[in-house]
């Protein structure tokens, strides 16, 4: 059995450590599979991993302490700004070093790395004769400098895994133009499972799911329900996820009075994240910029019509106008808002797109992704 190691910058709350683990959950019971976590910032992962997937951390003791650095400047407050800035040079230091030894060590067949930062690293130090995959989650959203630092970061790997095929054409001609014979590979990102019974779509309820953090646009929800709610004040948001904007949401919603009417939970166990998906009649996404939006395909298949706006790149290539929710352009609040009273008002649409993002969400079952992933681990460059 072939050994495969997949290089994670941690194993908290996050999209990308959420599809870590799904892969080598995955890929457990064809390949010995090692995720290889810089970080450790809980005692346990936040996502729950397959006894047969081995977990190796690098640094237990220190942690990212941006959030930290950034409070001591506002704040003014010398002595825990240079105790931070120390700090924070320690942990980069530490990243670095610990994370090009180990990969120097790494033993494996198949090295994946899911980060920009560790893809130059891997080409540089990785095993010779092992296959080497750059796994991107992120979409540049207009950075072409960000582009072309992925693109020169896979100078020396085999392939590039991008989540959309829109991002595989573009970094594909972006390989050409610079001589880099690195394959490109379109494979989605995958639905953990697929549940059995789905949202009955007649409760007031909408949800968004995801990390607390300013590119998710949740202040800007907070606007567009506030003047929802004044005409429909029986309906509840909630957001769900964890991160560092979390006081600053609940901050905005108690000035504006709208504790009644939208809860922020915080981070919530898978099982019980469904309990509130299958309550819900919308699904909201208000992100500036978003890759694949795997919290998409999760509320598609509990059979709930998704709304977004079309900066959220991912959405794009997920939602279809008036057949599984709607894209909102322009980043449009009143928009939004209108294509939110127009589903509340119309049962009748709002089960139909339903049953069409149930649809939709199984084309990503772990069955179908699982035999791209196969398909491509099986033929090194």
């Amino acid at each position: 059995m072939k050994k495969l190691t997949i290089f994670s910058l941690h194993l908290g709350y996050g999209g990308i450590e959420q599809s870590v683990v799904n892969l080598a959950n995955l890929l457990a019971n064809d390949y010995k599979v090692e995720i290889v976590s810089t970080y450790k910032l809980e005692e346990n992962p936040a996502f729950e991993i397959s006894e047969k997937v081995k977990v190796t951390y690098l640094i237990e003791k220190y942690k990212p302490n941006r959030e930290e650095w950034k409070d001591a400047i506002r704040h003014i407050h010398p002595i825990r700004i240079l105790k931070e800035t120390k700090n924070a040079f320690l942990v980069l230091f530490l990243r670095k070093e610990k994370t090009i030894q180990a990969m120097k060590k790494c033993d494996s067949d198949i090295m994946i790395s899911t980060r920009v930062l560790f893809n130059k690293w891997l080409g540089q130090y990785g095993k010779k004769k092992a296959y080497k995959i750059a796994w991107e989650h992120n979409h540049y959203h207009d950075d072409i400098d960000y582009a072309n630092g992925v693109v020169h970061s896979c100078s020396n790997l085999d392939s590039l895994v991008l989540v959309s095929d829109s991002l595989r054409n573009f970094y594909k001609k972006k390989m050409k133009e610079k001589n880099i014979k690195c394959r490109c590979v379109f494979i989605p990102n995958m639905l953990e499972s697929i549940p059995n019974n789905t949202s009955k779509l007649t409760e007031k309820r909408m949800i968004t799911i995801g990390r607390l953090s300013k590119e998710k646009g949740y202040e800007d929800l907070i606007e567009i329900y506030r003047d929802f709610h004044k005409q429909y004040p029986d309906w509840h948001l909630d957001i769900v996820g964890g991160g560092a904007l979390k006081n600053k949401l609940v901050d905005k919603i108690y000035e504006y009075q709208l504790t009644d009417a939208i809860t922020v939970h915080g981070f919530l166990k898978k099982k019980e994240i469904n309990e509130l998906l299958k309550k819900s009649s919308l699904y909201v996404m208000t992100s500036y910029t978003e890759s694949f939006g795997i919290v998409l395909i999760e509320a598609m298949s509990f059979g709930i019509p998704c709304l977004a706006f079309t900066s959220a790149e991912g959405a794009n290539d997920l939602i279809q106008n008036d057949k599984n929710g709607y894209l909102i352009e322009n980043r449009d609040f009143q928009e939004m808002r209108n294509k939110m009273i127009f589903l509340i008002k119309n049962k009748k649409k709002r089960i139909e797109l339903g049953k069409n993002a149930r649809t939709t969400s199984l084309q990503y079952s772990s069955e179908n992704i699982k035999k791209e992933w196969i398909s491509l681990l099986k033929r090194k460059a």
